[in-house]
């Protein structure tokens, strides 16, 4: 396979993998670390990717996992999730601080979540991936996935509603 090849069929999907390794990993640094990580291994296996049905979601089952052993191999306590895709223009000032803040807080409710919603509200709400592409990265039977799914927008949803309603119910 000649490098224009292999570019053109991993290219499409480089900035998803970035973004799910900043998700988990917070530092730009080690996202970047484990994108080019994840390019050499490709890279290195050029002869054996056309075995792969879904190349995608094998890139991001090996992103998945590179992160979570970076993870395992610091003190995990101290990462903060960041994540700033939200933008808008010709707004006034008060709506930009209100949305901002509304952002974080709904990036604070999920840096809260467990490990597993986390990671499948990036996939299913952020990434945009179906069902059954998760289902292949991570491993996970469809309904549990559903389930995760449903239970981390459900904490979202009320953390936020208590925030709206400064906890009068």
């Amino acid at each position: 396979m000649k490098q224009s090849e292999f570019l053109k069929l991993v290219m499409p999907f480089k900035d998803k993998v970035f973004r799910v390794a900043k998700r988990m990993l917070v530092s730009t640094e080690e996202a970047e670390d484990a994108t080019q990580e994840l390019f050499l291994k490709l890279w290195k296996n050029k002869k054996s990717i056309s075995k792969y049905k879904n190349l995608e979601a094998f890139a991001m089952t090996v992103t998945k996992n590179y992160c979570l052993d970076r993870l395992k191999s610091k003190q995990a306590g101290n990462l903060k999730l960041v994540h700033s895709n939200y933008k808008e223009k010709e707004t006034s000032l008060d709506k930009k601080i209100e949305a901002k803040d509304s952002v974080s807080k709904v990036h604070e409710i999920i840096e809260n979540l467990p490990e597993q919603q986390k990671l499948i509200i990036q996939l299913r709400d952020i990434e945009q991936y179906e069902f059954h592409e998760i289902e292949e990265m991570l491993n996970i039977k469809q309904t549990a996935i559903r389930v995760s799914l449903s239970r981390a927008r459900k904490t979202i949803r009320e953390e936020l509603l208590k925030q709206h309603n400064y906890g009068v119910s």
